[in-house]
């Protein structure tokens, strides 16, 4: 009989992480909808599905409405493993505060935005130790949340939506001590998402300086170092098929559909599992900005400005720590 040594073990516990919650969309989405049709076509339990349906429409609004998180589900020893896999690792350069809220831009996206989950969605990269008293809250896509039980369990680890009116509602009527944590560049970025790249999708994303100045709450710019490491890419030919197919996908859906791939079960193969590669995310100095209701977009894009050369800043003070040259910069388009 096979016994699995203790590094075996915590190999397998820490791939079995990552492809719960990679593939927890495609897995419980496609399964409710299958489940769903049987249900209505196949047998006279058609009921059962309008329950469901009532569910969704009486709920709508709850991801908009700060959620439903679970500290227990936070908690899980499975995000430990999910943690280590990289590993990653939080690293703040000052204090916050909790009677006052904020707004922190993650950066680079990446393809999947392991760190990100695993910081601000977990309590295993130790963010309560950190941040005392300050509650995350990742804003995603509304997609997530139209599914009957994905969406409860996305809700479960405290993601809510990244519309208007989730953000107005969590730095309003939560109280403080709330950090907005936003992938400002979104899907838009992994087509730079190469290991060595550089390059941010921030040029023309101002509705999260707009948000943070209506409100009159600090931003905070964060960068996380090795994201763009955990995958390859395959490049394809500008102006050829699969290139313009690239474009024309991403003109419909708001979606780059890339060619990535990463490492398989066996030593020296391809697959879809990451580089297991350290990820470290500096979060920066708090940067307050004034409440201002009626704003202009000369305004807008006066601390918008003053927003990118506090993420340069904080990029060249740590880059030569995580293998960047001196000359290396980050590269906005």
């Amino acid at each position: 009989m096979l016994l699995l040594s203790k590094k075996d073990l915590k190999t397998t516990l820490e791939v079995f992480a990552l492809f719960q919650w990679a593939l927890s969309a495609l897995v419980i989405g496609d399964a409710v909808i299958l489940v769903n049709l049987y249900l209505v076509v196949f047998t006279p339990y058609w009921p059962v599905s309008v329950l469901m349906l009532t569910w969704l429409a009486f709920d709508w609004r709850t991801p908009e409405r700060g959620g439903c998180r679970f500290t227990c589900v936070r908690h899980w020893c499975l995000w430990k493993q999910y943690c280590d896999y990289f590993p990653l690792k939080l690293l703040k350069t000052h204090d916050l505060f909790p009677s006052l809220n904020y707004i922190l831009a993650c950066h680079p996206h990446g393809l999947m935005s392991h760190s990100c989950f695993g910081h601000f969605a977990t309590e295993k990269s130790g963010f309560s130790k950190i941040f005392p008293g300050i509650i995350p809250s990742i804003l995603t896509l509304g997609a997530f949340f139209w599914v009957p039980f994905l969406r409860e369990y996305v809700m479960s680890t405290g993601p809510c939506s990244v519309s208007q009116s989730s953000m107005d509602f969590l730095l309003t009527r939560r109280g403080t001590g709330n950090m907005l944590i936003v992938g400002v560049s979104g899907l838009a970025e992994c087509r730079y998402s190469l290991p060595g790249s550089t390059t941010l999708v921030l040029k023309n994303r101002t509705g999260f300086v707009r948000t943070a100045l209506q409100h009159g709450v600090a931003l905070i710019p964060a960068y996380a170092f090795g994201e763009t490491e955990l995958y390859n890419q395959q490049i394809f030919t500008p102006g050829g098929f699969v290139s313009r197919f690239q474009k024309w996908f991403q003109s419909m859906v708001h979606i780059y559909f890339c060619a990535f791939y990463g490492h398989g079960f066996i030593e020296n193969s391809w697959g879809l599992l990451p580089y297991a590669r350290p990820v470290t995310t500096i979060v920066g100095k708090p940067l307050p900005l004034p409440k201002i209701e009626d704003l202009s977009k000369e305004t807008v894009a006066k601390y918008h400005v003053v927003y990118i050369d506090a993420l340069h800043k904080l990029f060249g003070q740590h880059k030569t720590k995580f293998g960047f040259s001196e000359t290396q910069e980050l590269v906005l388009t």
